[in-house]
C-alpha cells in the first residue's frame, strides 16, 4: 500500500473553495478520496452540485483521473438539531456588529474534521484537505489556523495516528483562490468551477453570474463575486 502521507482525504462540499483544494490535492498526492456532509444545511443544492464536479474533474487532467478514488457521503442531521444557525433554519442571514454572523455553525469544522479522520483511519489516508481560510473566513472562529492545528493535535493524540491537517487557502483571499485554480488546472478548471460550484447560502442557482451561480446577496456570493472581480481586473491588467 501507498505510504499514507501520499494519500489523502478531501473534505469536499461542492463549494469554490473544497473543489480548488480537491484539484490541489489531486495535483500533489497519489491517492485521493472526498467527503461530503449532509448536516441539513439551508443550501442542500450543494450536494447534488458536487456530484458534478466529482464527475468532471478527472477529464481535466489523466493524472487526476487515475488518483481520483471513491466519494463517501456521513450523514450529520444531528447537527442540524444541535446547533442553530441561518444556515440550518431558514432564518436572517446577518453580521451582528461584535458578534459571531448569523450563519456560523457551532462546531461544524470540529465535527466535520473528526468524522474525516475516523474515514480517514480507516482507509490509510494521512491527509486531511479543508478549505479553512483565515483571510476570507467570515469571522468563523473554526476556520482560523489556531483551531486548526488545535485539531491536529487532538485528532493525533485521541486516535493514536498521524495525520496533516492540509488547508492550501489558510491565507488566500477569493481572487487568489481563482487564480490558484487556474494555476492548477488552467480555464477548464476555472469554468468548472464557475459553472458547476456552489456557494450561495440561499441555494439559489437561478442564474449564472459572471462568477457562478447564486442570489448575489448573501456573504458567500459577495466573497465570490468580489474575488472574482478582482482576479479577471488583475488578468486585463496583465494582459499585453
Amino acid at each position: 500500500m501507498t505510504d499514507p502521507r501520499r494519500r489523502a482525504l478531501v473534505l469536499f462540499s461542492g463549494g469554490q473553495d473544497s473543489a480548488t483544494c480537491l484539484a490541489w490535492a489531486l495535483e500533489r498526492f497519489d491517492y485521493v478520496e472526498t467527503v461530503g456532509f449532509d448536516y441539513g444545511q439551508r443550501h442542500l443544492v450543494e450536494m447534488a452540485c458536487r456530484q458534478r464536479v466529482l464527475e468532471l474533474i478527472p477529464a481535466i487532467k489523466p493524472e487526476w483521473r487515475r488518483r481520483l478514488g471513491p466519494d463517501h457521503v456521513s450523514d450529520l442531521t444531528a447537527l442540524h438539531a444541535a446547533s442553530p444557525s441561518a444556515l440550518t433554519r431558514n432564518t436572517e442571514i446577518s453580521a451582528p456588529a461584535g458578534g459571531l454572523p448569523t450563519t456560523f455553525v457551532p462546531g461544524r469544522n470540529l465535527v466535520f474534521l473528526t468524522f474525516a479522520a475516523i474515514m480517514a483511519s480507516q482507509h490509510a489516508l494521512g491527509r486531511l484537505v479543508g478549505g479553512m481560510c483565515e483571510t476570507d473566513y467570515s469571522g468563523y472562529p473554526d476556520c482560523r489556523d489556531d483551531t486548526i492545528k488545535a485539531m491536529q493535535l487532538a485528532l493525533n493524540l485521541g486516535m493514536n495516528q498521524r495525520f496533516v491537517i492540509e488547508t492550501p487557502l489558510m491565507w488566500l483571499d477569493k481572487a487568489a483562490s481563482w487564480h490558484l485554480a487556474a494555476t492548477l488546472g488552467g480555464p477548464a478548471l476555472l469554468e468548472l468551477i464557475r459553472v458547476e460550484t456552489h456557494t450561495c447560502y440561499h441555494g439559489d442557482r437561478s442564474h449564472l453570474h459572471d462568477w457562478g451561480y447564486g442570489c448575489g446577496r448573501c456573504p458567500a456570493c459577495t466573497l465570490r463575486m468580489s474575488g472574482w472581480n478582482t482576479y479577471s481586473a488583475a488578468l486585463a491588467t496583465a494582459a499585453p
